[in-house]
């Protein structure tokens, strides 16, 4: 279902086609994603995750102060948001990562080092760690794992049939699969919604 023709067609700017078409059928075959439905809508939705297929670890490099602000309530106000800022990413993940998803604090380096990533941008100790059980991967141990095309293909249709999402692409719900994968704000909702129906054009049901 998934070659790199296909992705290609489907994001023009993505790298290495071929070894993502690869590791991501490979994958596929074990899930439950055994549909064009259910691949559009997985398709869809880390088309967003990875910008296009561009990138397998979260940017954080945020240059505007107030969206860095708006977005995390880890950070206090404008001047914290510059600040932070002019770190860089580390200091940014380490900031708006601690004490969540079973991270250890700001000190603690584990902000950045389970910072979102792979195709599904895996994100906190606690979900490697599940996930990894999972997909028999030490991920809490070798976070870099995600970050892998092949082991970042198993871990993300893990995490979509742990999260029960083909049902959910099965009856056309793209925002409740984007809640599940991104969580209750649901960024870049229309653009995942974009990306599926596009990815519906080419895989045709």
């Amino acid at each position: 279902m998934i070659t790199a023709e296909t992705l290609r067609k489907f994001a023009p700017k993505i790298k290495d086609p071929d070894v993502h078409a690869s590791a991501l059928e490979e994958a596929r075959q074990t899930s439950s994603v055994n549909s064009a439905r259910r691949l559009c809508h997985f398709l869809g939705q880390i088309f967003v995750e990875t910008g296009g297929f561009t990138s397998m670890v979260e940017s954080l490099r945020y240059k505007d102060p107030a969206r860095l602000d708006a977005i995390f309530s880890a950070v206090k106000g404008l001047a914290d948001a510059k600040a932070l800022i002019q770190r860089g990413e580390e200091a940014i993940a380490n900031r708006v990562y601690a004490n969540r998803l079973g991270n250890g604090d700001e000190a603690s380096g584990d902000g950045w080092r389970y910072r979102g990533s792979g195709y599904k941008q895996l994100t906190g100790r606690s979900n490697y760690r599940d996930i990894g059980k999972i997909v028999r991967l030490d991920l809490e141990g070798n976070p870099e794992l995600a970050r892998d095309p092949r082991s970042a293909a198993a871990v993300a249709f893990a995490f979509w049939d742990a999260r029960g999402c083909s049902p959910l692409a099965d009856a056309g719900d793209v925002e409740g699969i984007t809640e599940k994968i991104n969580g209750p704000a649901k960024l870049g909702l229309a653009e995942r919604r974009d990306a599926t129906l596009r990815a519906l054009s080419i895989w045709k049901p």
